[in-house]
C-alpha cells in the first residue's frame, strides 16, 4: 500500500512540475482567494493531471470532492495519494461496479455543491434526476466532452437544465489542442499498451473526422499506417480526402481493416453488418 501511495505522489508531483499554465492559475487563485469556502463536486477521469486540477482548487480554499466519470479509468495510485497524502476527498477506484460508480457520484454530491465539474454529464444528469435535493444550491458547472455537451444541450432545449453550464469542449484550447493532439497521442498509448502491435503497414480505419478523429488519423499516418476515414458529414469527408486519406463507407472499410478506432461520440458506429465482414484478427 505504501508503495502504491508513493507512486501516486510521484505522479501528481510530476504533473505539477509540467503543468505551467495551471501553475499560473494556482498562483492567482491562491493570491485572490476567490474560491475560498465554495463547495465543488467533480466527476473526471481520476489520474495525475485531473488530480492536480482538483488539488489546485483545494489549495485555493475550495472544499472539493472528486469521483471518477468512468468505472474503468481510475489510476488507483493517484486516488490513494489524493485521499491519504493530500487530504482531498476522492471516491474512485479502477473497476467499479455500476452500483459503486453511482454510489461514488452520490457521495460527491452529498456536500450540496456550489459548482460542478463534469466529464460525460453523468454528475449533472444525476442532479436533475435522483439528486434534486442538491440542485437548488448549484450556481453553475462545466462539461468537458463532446458527448456530455450533446446530452446537456438536449436537456437545455427541453427546458430541463436548471443552471448554466460552460462547454469546455468549445474552448479553442480544448478542441484544437487537447482533442487533436492529446487524444491523438493518448489513443495510441492505450492501444500499444493493450495490444503490443505494430501500427506501421496496417490498414487503420478511423470512424469520424472531427477534432479527435483528425488527431488520431494524423498520429496513425505518422507511424506508417494506411489510414482510411469513414465520415457521414460530407464536408468533413472532403476535408479528410484533401488531407490525403482514403474515405469510404464503413461497410466498405470493415472487410479490409486491420485496426478500427471510433471517434464519433455516438453509438452504433460498428454494427452487426460490419462485424460480420471483419477479417479474423481485426482489432
Amino acid at each position: 500500500m505504501d508503495e502504491l501511495l508513493q507512486k501516486g505522489i510521484r505522479r501528481l508531483e510530476w504533473a505539477r512540475a509540467h503543468m505551467d499554465v495551471l501553475a499560473d492559475v494556482r498562483e492567482r487563485l491562491n493570491r485572490e482567494q476567490t474560491l475560498k469556502g465554495l463547495r465543488i463536486s467533480m466527476a473526471l477521469h481520476v489520474e495525475a493531471k485531473t488530480g492536480m486540477l482538483a488539488l489546485t482548487l483545494k489549495e485555493a480554499g475550495a472544499q472539493v470532492r472528486l469521483a471518477s466519470c468512468n468505472p474503468l479509468s481510475t489510476d488507483d495510485s493517484v486516488s490513494l495519494a489524493l485521499n491519504d497524502h493530500y487530504g482531498l476527498e476522492t471516491y474512485a477506484k479502477k473497476g467499479e461496479s455500476n452500483e459503486e460508480y453511482y454510489s461514488n457520484l452520490n457521495a460527491v454530491l452529498d456536500m450540496k455543491p456550489d459548482f460542478v465539474i463534469d466529464d460525460g454529464a453523468d454528475l449533472i444528469t444525476l442532479l436533475h434526476t435522483t439528486r434534486q435535493d442538491a440542485l437548488s444550491n448549484v450556481k453553475g458547472g462545466n462539461e468537458e466532452t463532446t458527448t456530455g455537451v450533446m446530452r446537456l444541450r438536449a436537456m437545455a432545449e427541453e427546458g430541463m437544465l436548471h443552471f448554466p453550464v460552460i462547454s469546455v469542449n468549445d474552448a479553442h484550447m480544448k478542441y484544437l489542442f487537447d482533442n487533436r493532439y492529446g487524444t491523438g497521442q493518448s489513443t495510441f498509448d492505450g492501444f500499444m499498451n493493450s495490444t503490443n502491435l505494430l501500427v506501421a503497414g496496417k490498414r487503420l480505419v478511423v470512424a469520424g473526422y472531427g477534432w479527435c478523429g483528425k488527431g488520431i488519423a494524423m498520429r496513425a499516418k505518422g507511424m506508417g499506417a494506411n489510414v482510411i476515414i469513414t465520415e457521414v458529414d460530407p464536408i468533413r469527408a472532403i476535408e479528410a480526402k484533401m488531407d490525403g486519406f482514403e474515405v469510404m463507407p464503413m461497410i466498405n472499410a470493415a472487410p479490409i481493416a486491420d485496426i478500427m478506432i471510433t471517434a464519433t461520440g455516438n453509438k452504433d458506429i460498428l454494427r452487426k453488418e460490419h462485424m460480420e465482414v471483419l477479417k479474423d484478427g481485426c482489432v
